[in-house]
């Protein structure tokens, strides 16, 4: 490995591993999103004849071969068109009928001509490649494929993209998406027989489409998709061919394993679309949502009291792993703060509990009122929507609803406010009043916990008093400061009766 570049032929096989990777790597996208990938391989399968017949007109000659599997794609990309169009078969059935055709008789071709006296054609090295063989002819012709693809790719792109993602819209353009069709035939001919010296007949799908299928699961955007795959290309061959190098093994073979590890890793690591990605977002969802029913469990409890936590985990079912990652969010989340060694709910978390219990009602409501659900079927429902219903979507509800104040179990709704809302200390004596969600502060929200004042109670002023304001909740009086009463957000509800 450390004299590797003392070698011309290693240079050689390098340079063109690069090459092919790069075409492959752009081309395949347009395969792999046409859904052609069964095309690409009949391609690399059909150009066998191609080879023979170039043989026996040319002899030993690289351009004969070049010219004579190109025309042999070709012919096979018209027959399978053509069955798939005129004749009444499955199109998978048509790519299978004229590849295992052509493929047959090329091999019969090259068995007859190997009988022959100082004919040398190694049927391997078509199959699966030579690239340690390339000669200086074979890496121009590469060089000059590659040229052709990524000229075509860049000159085309809009007809490659228009015909790939909508060929009605494309034939509505004016743009002739048979040619188009017929044209990336063309290429993905070239690329079959540019590719053929380095990974062979057979392995030449694998990277058509292996570098685009990673690239997939990384971008949604063409124009990424095709640099990410033409870069996951060009490391394929060339990591491949340099371990193929060091042990002594086949390079094309060695080229599609880094393809498979690549596409692999894809898979599983991808950011967005990964499997790892995707549980770590599964579980991120699965932990916020047990962090909003132990925050509305704690809540329901109600103030002035301590939650029973251990009754709480027990109705959950929690493990104590499970309980630990909720609590430790809570924390987190700033919706728990730790007070001398106890946990005691913030304001935060206090508005968050209570938007819950409003979502949860509020659906109760809805599938009551509108959708005519008995008020037993309802809660499990709300239950497990509660967590999508964002405040925006429960201030529209409402408002449908004609803004009711009571779920259908009689319980009130905690309001976010409304054109009502006031603050508690202008009230007169016999009012009732909600308060709302929407407070000044997170202080403020703590404040009215800790004197027993929550969303889901009605408040009716007393009377006021020097030392503060007599009130009336859950049936039972108590006083509250007069400077807590005037940054007290409420909604009137009318008179006590």
């Amino acid at each position: 490995m450390e004299n590797i570049f003392e070698y011309d032929y290693a240079i050689r096989s390098l340079c063109a591993s690069s090459l092919v990777g790069l075409m492959c790597g752009i081309l395949g996208c347009f395969i792999f999103l046409r859904n052609m990938a069964l095309v690409g391989d009949a391609l690399s399968h059909a150009i066998l004849p191609g080879v023979v017949v170039g043989f026996i007109i040319a002899g030993q000659s690289v351009l004969a071969f070049f010219t004579g599997s190109v025309i042999a794609g070709l012919i096979a990309a018209f027959l399978i068109t053509y069955i798939q169009t005129r004749v009444k078969s499955k199109e998978d059935a048509a790519i299978g009928v004229v590849f295992s055709t052509m493929f047959s008789l090329g091999v019969i071709g090259i068995s007859i001509l190997t009988r022959q006296e100082g004919v040398h054609l190694d049927l391997k090295d078509f199959l699966f490649g030579n690239v340690l063989a390339i000669t200086p002819q074979d890496l121009w012709i590469t060089a000059l494929v590659a040229f052709f693809v990524l000229f075509s790719s860049m000159a085309l792109y809009r007809f490659l993209f228009f015909t790939t993602f909508d060929s009605t819209l494309a034939r509505a353009m004016g743009i002739r998406t048979e040619v188009i069709h017929y044209f990336i035939m063309l290429l993905l001919s070239f690329t079959v027989v540019a590719c053929m010296q380095s990974v062979g007949v057979i392995l030449v799908v694998g990277m058509l489409i292996m570098p685009a299928s990673s690239a997939y699961t990384l971008t949604k955007r063409l124009p990424s998709m095709l640099i990410i795959s033409a870069a996951i290309g060009v490391f394929c061959t060339v990591s491949g061919f340099l371990l193929a190098f060091a042990l002594d093994i086949t390079p094309g073979p060695a080229m599609n394993v880094m393809g498979a590890m690549v596409y692999i890793s894809a898979i599983f690591f991808a950011p967005k679309t990964g499997k790892i990605s995707l549980w770590l977002s599964r579980r991120k969802a699965g932990l916020s949502m047990k962090m909003d029913d132990l925050i509305k469990a704690m809540v329901a409890e109600g103030p002035n009291k301590d939650p029973d936590l251990l009754a709480i985990q027990k109705k959950m079912n929690w493990s104590n792993a499970i309980w630990k990652d909720v609590w430790d969010g809570l924390l987190q989340n700033g919706w728990l703060e730790d007070k001398n060694g106890k946990c005691t709910l913030t304001g935060a978390g206090l508005k968050r509990g209570f938007e819950l219990m409003g979502a949860h009602r509020t659906w109760e409501q809805f599938l009551v009122e509108n959708l005519k659900y008995n008020k037993d079927q309802v809660h499990l429902q709300a239950e497990e929507l509660e967590h999508f219903l964002t405040p925006q979507l429960v201030e529209e509800i409402q408002s449908e609803l004609g803004r009711p104040l009571k779920d259908p179990h009689g319980a009130y709704i905690p309001q976010s406010g409304n054109a009502a809302e006031v603050f508690f200390s202008e009230l007169k004596a016999g009012e009732k009043a909600l308060v709302i969600t929407r407070q000044p502060s997170e202080h403020v929200m703590a404040l009215l916990w800790q004197n027993g004042l929550t969303p889901n109670y009605s408040v009716t002023f007393l009377e006021s008093r020097p030392s503060g304001i007599l009130v009336k909740v859950n049936r039972l009086e108590k006083e509250i400061p007069h400077e807590l009463a005037k940054t007290m957000v409420v909604m009137k509800i009318g008179l006590n009766t």
